[in-house]
């Protein structure tokens, strides 16, 4: 087997745990997260190329190094992982009472009587579900039990098939880009669970390859996240200015997601009789629902991450990974373009203190 070793650390706190809503270091969410960025690494080994049986391949492959209990003895049968990943401790989070009194107020457009909006929670907004409002403090309080503060850290091990060099390049690239991009647990895609992975021992080779990037018209004719979007400019992938703290760092990310949301406007309300283009960035939308899409749920395929830079402060990663809606959402091709290319382009012009960058 060979064999990594690596120290993650949380840059922004993170809602994971277990059935009982308590914050805990565990394994699964961590091979679950390997998994989704093996299969982008496995998408750039087939040049994109996504057609046909391509997802069957995928999945025979995932299945063989991941386990499964659906392949055909043909496909080679049901098997138990390859892959051994461990870590090093799984203490529950250290994050008992959250600090609402630091939470930041963002105004937001269309919330409040009046039409001129009013200030919101940036925590809560960004967190909703693992985070609640608390009517007699008035603030934003943890739903569970705890989370996983920032600065929290532990060992991650894995040890991989030595006989084939294909996966372990694919995992040594999997886990860089999960150090550029990668977020766990709850409302990750949200910027929650940001993670910085530095290796501790063993010689990866992930870091040379080029990004997996698709342009990002193309990527919307495949169903599952399997590449960054790239335009014209460049890798649709911006950062923001450094932030002291993460309290501040989630203040400029909901600044960032209620902009680029409310910038496409509503004309109808409940019931909706046809699409609008903010629903297409995700759904449901509260008081925006669409006849017959139902309790269809559609995640926002604009993520958020966080990164240090060479001073030590944070800084915001947004970028795309476009996927087309599955076909119960009826998806229309022109329409998906003409709205997420609207929002691209309020990231480029109007959202101020956002920039592009290549990684």
């Amino acid at each position: 087997m060979e064999q990594r070793s690596y120290e993650i650390t949380f840059l922004t706190p993170a809602f994971l745990g277990g059935a009982d809503q308590g914050a805990r270091w565990r394994s699964p969410p961590f091979k679950q997260l390997l998994r989704a960025w093996w299969r982008v690494a496995w998408a750039q080994d087939q040049d994109f190329r996504l057609h046909g049986d391509a997802v069957k391949k995928m999945r025979a492959a995932e299945g063989r190094l991941f386990g499964n209990a659906w392949l055909s003895e043909d496909e080679g049968g049901h098997r138990k992982s390859r892959l051994r990943l461990r870590l090093d401790s799984w203490d529950p989070g250290k994050l008992k009472d959250w600090e609402g009194t630091a939470e930041r107020k963002t105004h937001h457009p269309e919330v409040g009587m009046g039409g001129n909006g009013m200030p919101v929670g940036s925590e809560l907004y960004l967190g909703y579900g693992p985070l609640t409002h608390d009517k007699n403090r008035r603030c934003t309080v943890l739903k569970g039990n705890a989370a996983i503060q920032a600065g929290e850290t532990a060992t991650l091990r894995l040890a991989i098939p030595g006989d084939d060099q294909a996966e372990i390049h694919r995992i040594d690239r999997a886990m860089h880009w999960i150090d550029r991009f990668g977020t766990i647990g709850g409302r990750s895609r949200n910027g929650w669970g940001a993670l910085q992975v530095q290796v501790k021992t063993g010689t990866p080779s992930g870091r040379s390859t080029p990004l997996p990037l698709v342009p990002w018209e193309k990527a919307l004719e495949t169903e599952w996240a399997h590449a960054v979007g790239a335009d014209d400019t460049g890798p649709l992938i911006w950062q923001t200015g450094s932030q002291a703290d993460w309290h501040g760092l989630m203040q400029t990310l909901a600044a960032i997601k209620i902009g680029f949301r409310t910038h496409l406007s509503f004309t109808t309300g409940k019931g909706a009789k046809k699409t609008e283009p903010r629903h297409w960035l995700s759904y449901p939308v509260t008081n925006h629902d669409v006849l017959g899409w139902n309790n269809q749920r559609l995640p926002n395929s604009m993520r958020f991450t966080a990164r240090k830079d060479a001073q030590g402060r944070l800084r915001g990663v947004i970028y795309h990974m476009p996927i087309r809606p599955p076909a119960e959402f009826r998806p229309d091709g022109r329409a998906l373009c003409s709205a997420w290319g609207n929002v691209h382009d309020f990231l480029d012009t109007q959202c101020h203190g956002l920039n592009r960058i290549k990684e």
